[in-house]
C-alpha cells in the first residue's frame, strides 16, 4: 500500500431504477440507467483497487444491503460504510470528519468518472503527502470529481448547490477565503448527460 495514511472514500448510490442516472433517461430507460450505474460503480472499484494506492472504503446509500454492494465487498479489498446525513453535503462532511478523527486523510470520489484511475489517485495522494491542505480534481461540467483534505473544512459541504455547474467555483472561493494552499489536477469528465454516454461508449 503506497499511501496507508490516506483513505479513498468512494460515494455510491444503490442502482435502483428511477433513482440513478436520471439525466440519461431521454436515451436510456430507468432499468438501463440503473444497469449503467451499477457497471460504473464496479468499474470504478476495480480501477481504484488495482494498484494498492491507498485503502478504499465504499460509502453506500441508502444502506449497504443491495446485492451489488455485497458482491463488491466479497470481490475486492474494500470496506463498506453507510452514508449518514440528510443530503450529499452532510453525508460527505460526516465521512470526512470521521476519517480525519480516525487519524487519516480523506480523498472523496464518486463513481461517474471513467477516466479517474489509479494514476490520478497517486497524483492526488502525492499532493496531500507533500503538505498541501487540499487537492481538487475539477470536472468539465463545473463540479469536481475528487476532493482530498488534510484538515476539517465544514464550509465546503454546507449550503452548496450540488449537481450544478457552480460547485467547483464555490469550492475554490471557499478555499481561498480560508487562505488554504491547494492544488488542482487536470480536469476530467463525468458521465451524466447523453453526450457523456457517447464518450463512454467510444472508450471501448
Amino acid at each position: 500500500m503506497r499511501f496507508p495514511g490516506i483513505r479513498l472514500l468512494v460515494f455510491a448510490k444503490a442502482p435502483v431504477p428511477g433513482q440513478v442516472k436520471t439525466r440519461l433517461l431521454p436515451v436510456l430507460d430507468a432499468t438501463g440507467a440503473a444497469e449503467l450505474h451499477a457497471r460504473l460503480v464496479e468499474e470504478s472499484i476495480a480501477r481504484f483497487t488495482a494498484e494498492s494506492v491507498c485503502p478504499v472504503e465504499l460509502h453506500c446509500a441508502p444502506d449497504a444491503e443491495h446485492p451489488l454492494f455485497r458482491a463488491l465487498v466479497r470481490r475486492y479489498p474494500i470496506q463498506c460504510q453507510v452514508q449518514q446525513g440528510r443530503d450529499l453535503g452532510e453525508r460527505m462532511g460526516h465521512a470526512v470528519d470521521q476519517t480525519l478523527a480516525d487519524g487519516h486523510w480523506p480523498l472523496l470520489v464518486g463513481t461517474d468518472c471513467p477516466r479517474l484511475d489509479a494514476g490520478v489517485l497517486v497524483e492526488a495522494c502525492e499532493v496531500l503527502a507533500a503538505g498541501h491542505n487540499t487537492v481538487l480534481g475539477p470536472a468539465e461540467d463545473g463540479g469536481y470529481v475528487l476532493l482530498g483534505l488534510r484538515q476539517p473544512a465544514p464550509e465546503l459541504f454546507q449550503d452548496m448547490a450540488w449537481g450544478t455547474d457552480r460547485v467547483l467555483a464555490a469550492t475554490r472561493q471557499r478555499l481561498a477565503e480560508r487562505g488554504w494552499d491547494w492544488r488542482e489536477l487536470p480536469s476530467l469528465w463525468d458521465l451524466d448527460r447523453p453526450e457523456d454516454l457517447l464518450r463512454y461508449q467510444a472508450m471501448g
